[in-house]
C-alpha cells in the first residue's frame, strides 16, 4: 500500500502526516523514513533539514546561507548532509520498521540519485508507505513510481480528516 499525500503549500501536508505518525505510534507501530522540517530564524524559513524517525538523527537538506552547487530555488541544496542521514533512514526503516514515511519528495529532494533509486525500486518494499510529494512533482510520480498508489489532496476543508483515513488504509494494508 502506498499513500501519496499532496496539496499546495501551506494547506497541511506535514501536519497530517505527523498525524498519521503519532497514529501509527500509538498502535504500537515501528515508523520509520524521513521528515524534512523547516529551519526558521528570526520568523523567516531560511532551510530544511532532514530527520531521521527511528534513530532521530539529523542533518542539513537545504539553507539560504550555507553554498553549494545545487540550487532549488533560493535554497542551496546540501546533499552530501541530506544523504547521509537518508540512507541510515531508508536502512533502519527498510529492515526494522513497520511503515515507512517520506516527507517529502520535492524538487529539492529529487536532485539525489538515492531518492530516485528509493522511488524506482519502491514497487519491491512490502510495507506501507506514505510519500507527501510537492505539488509541482505530484504529476510526473508516475515515471518515478512504477507501482499503483492512492492519492489525497489536502485542502483547508479535508486536512483534519485525513489522518484517520490515511491511517485506517495504513494499517489495513499491513
Amino acid at each position: 500500500m502506498i499513500i501519496v499525500v499532496t496539496g499546495r503549500p501551506g494547506v497541511g501536508k506535514s501536519t497530517v502526516c505527523l498525524k498519521v505518525i503519532e497514529l501509527l505510534k500509538e498502535r504500537g507501530l515501528r515508523v520509520g523514513g524521513i521528515i524534512c522540517p523547516e529551519i526558521r530564524e528570526g520568523g523567516v524559513r531560511v532551510g530544511f533539514k532532514v530527520l531521521d524517525l527511528m534513530s532521530g538523527r539529523s542533518g542539513l537538506l537545504a539553507h539560504v546561507n550555507i553554498p553549494s552547487p545545487i540550487m532549488v530555488g533560493k535554497y542551496y541544496v546540501q546533499l552530501k548532509s541530506f544523504e547521509d542521514v537518508l540512507i541510515d533512514a531508508l536502512t533502519s526503516a527498510l529492515e526494522n520498521a513497520d511503515v515507512i514515511v517520506f516527507d517529502e519528495v520535492g524538487p529539492m529532494e529529487l536532485k539525489s540519485n538515492v531518492v530516485l533509486n528509493f522511488l524506482s525500486s519502491i514497487s519491491e518494499i512490502n510495507k506501507p508507505i506514505l510519500l507527501v510529494v510537492h505539488w509541482k512533482v505530484v504529476n510526473n510520480l508516475r515515471d518515478l513510481i512504477k507501482v499503483d498508489y492512492k492519492v489525497f489532496t489536502v485542502t483547508f476543508e479535508n486536512r483534519m480528516l485525513l489522518p484517520n483515513k490515511i491511517f485506517n488504509l495504513l494499517i489495513g494494508g499491513m
